[in-house]
């Protein structure tokens, strides 16, 4: 399998849960009718929808969209949806039918309740709303993804006339009917280029020059709104002739929320598992909860997985992974500490610092001003060293709290373990 494939799929799965350590990682998260929404603000062709909460609104809302077939989806951040089951015995996330008043009946059965797919954690997600599309019915499936790309220094088309299925397995048996094509990010995709690709997707007669059209403006969008990656599978041709965007997934440069801001605005949280985790993403803290009792505050990611590491080793269990990052102030710190002290299994904590870019002073400062605004009750471990550490170290010395410092890594884990 090519590593461009692989990114797409990493880059792609990146909005689902992962494992423990790998929850860190924030990004954007946009259910299915928000991408949607922004596919058709910069008019890309796809399926009329409505969207439907059980509020008083509904039946209006429903009243004015007519469909000779509805299409009635849970809107939750997880694949398989259409396999799932709800938590009151209800089967399937994704509905069709022809009767309007069936759709009501679908989506009060589905708002409310956690939906159970082989992406969701063992107790589901709540569905909050559902998503109402017009059928369409698909004569042919495509795919079309676009993605920045370090090894070609900037975003690249991946396109395949076998859509409607994972890209991965295409990649590894078919390799032949995949198409790479290198974008210039200045510039529109030549018409030339376009045609090339529609033929290659296997559109005939008119619909090769709507495909490029559509091709034409998911790159527009992927410019305009700092994308890292939009996959359509499928982009699928109706038996009217339509080329539309079935399914889209659209990923976002993080770094570009200072000019993306009504985009971010619409960030997903009520999906994760631990409140805590997304009361630290708005300080740009990276926090992850787990089972030990010794909470843990750390720069950096390698650092933070050692730290935890050492703790096991001198038989004592981390109770969370906790990354203030480099540019730490001590406003963050301040809210590191509220957080892991808001864990009832807490029940002492080990600061370990090693201050490169960041500032120790500015975590002693940070330190001493959360402990006394909290009232610590816990023992207090910590560990600093690097930048200004000697006046971080008389910081701690004269702020009168009960703090142990300790000389490196493994002498701060030992009298963790040992404080409890």
């Amino acid at each position: 399998m090519s590593l461009l494939i692989k990114a797409a799929a990493t880059t792609r799965q990146l909005i689902h849960k992962a494992p423990a350590l790998q929850q860190q990682v924030r990004h954007l998260n946009l259910l299915e009718f928000q991408s949607k929404d922004l596919l058709q603000k910069y008019g890309v062709a796809i399926q009329q929808f409505k969207v439907l909460d059980n509020s008083s609104t509904d039946t209006q809302v429903l009243n004015s969209f007519d469909c000779p077939e509805y299409v009635v989806k849970a809107q939750i951040l997880a694949g398989g949806r259409g396999k799932g089951t709800f938590d009151n015995g209800f089967k399937g996330g994704v509905h069709i039918t022809s009767n309007k008043n069936d759709v009501l009946t679908l989506s009060k059965k589905m708002i409310g309740n956690r939906l159970i797919t082989k992406q969701t954690p063992k107790t589901g997600i709540l569905v909050n709303k559902v998503m109402v599309a017009r059928s369409v019915n698909i004569t042919r499936e495509t795919y079309v993804c676009i993605l920045l790309d370090r090894e070609h220094n900037g975003p690249v088309l991946i396109a395949s006339p076998a859509g409607g299925m994972d890209i991965e397995a295409v990649a590894e048996e078919t390799p032949e009917k995949l198409l790479t094509v290198p974008l210039d990010i200045d510039k529109p995709i030549p018409e030339d280029k376009l045609i090339e690709v529609a033929k290659f997707l296997e559109f005939k007669g008119d619909a090769i020059k709507r495909c490029a059209d559509e091709i034409q403006k998911l790159y527009t969008l992927f410019k305009s709104v700092d994308a890292v990656q939009i996959e359509i599978n499928p982009l699928a041709e109706t038996d009217t002739g339509e080329v539309i965007s079935v399914d889209a997934k659209l990923n976002f440069d993080d770094n570009a929320q200072f000019r993306q801001k009504e985009i971010f605005a619409m960030d997903v949280t009520e999906e994760e598992s631990d409140p805590r985790e997304v009361e630290a993403s708005k300080y740009n803290l990276n926090y992850v909860a787990m089972d030990g009792n010794i909470g843990c505050l750390v720069n950096g990611a390698g650092l933070a997985m050692a730290t935890m590491d050492i703790i096991k080793l001198n038989g004592g269990e981390p109770a969370n992974f906790l990354d203030v990052g480099g540019g730490v102030k001590e406003e963050q710190v301040a809210k590191a500490f509220e957080i892991l002290t808001s864990d009832p299994k807490v029940k002492g904590i080990l600061v370990n610092v090693f201050g490169g870019i960041v500032n120790c002073a500015t975590i002693a400062n940070g330190i001493v001003a959360a402990s006394k605004k909290l009232k610590l009750n816990v023992p207090l471990v910590v560990r600093l060293e690097g930048t200004n550490v000697n006046q971080a170290r008389e910081i701690l010395k004269n702020s009168g709290l009960p703090i142990q410092t300790a000389s490196d890594l493994d002498d701060a884990a030992h009298k963790a373990v040992a404080s409890l």
